[in-house]
């Protein structure tokens, strides 16, 4: 399941973005520890196309998009 999050990013001088956290839409936030791998890609999961940022949220892999407009996670479905 594709769900939208905000993202707090840092931008360099030459315009490289850099995700600190990612803000769940009830308001928790979690810190990026660090991102390994960033590349264009689609979600087999959840539909959709970006730049795909692998990032590690408290020691666990976490697939964060980026499309035109918004940012969003795969969500497990429930």
């Amino acid at each position: 399941m594709k769900t939208v999050v905000t993202v707090i990013v840092k931008y360099d001088t030459l315009g490289k973005k850099t995700p600190l956290a990612i803000v769940w839409e009830d308001g928790r936030s979690f810190p990026v520890d660090y991102v390994t791998d960033v590349r264009p890609c689609a979600s087999l999961k959840s539909g959709g196309a970006g730049i795909r940022y692998t990032c590690l949220v408290r020691g666990r892999p976490v697939y964060l998009f980026e499309e035109t407009d918004h940012w969003f996670v795969e969500r497990p479905a429930t």
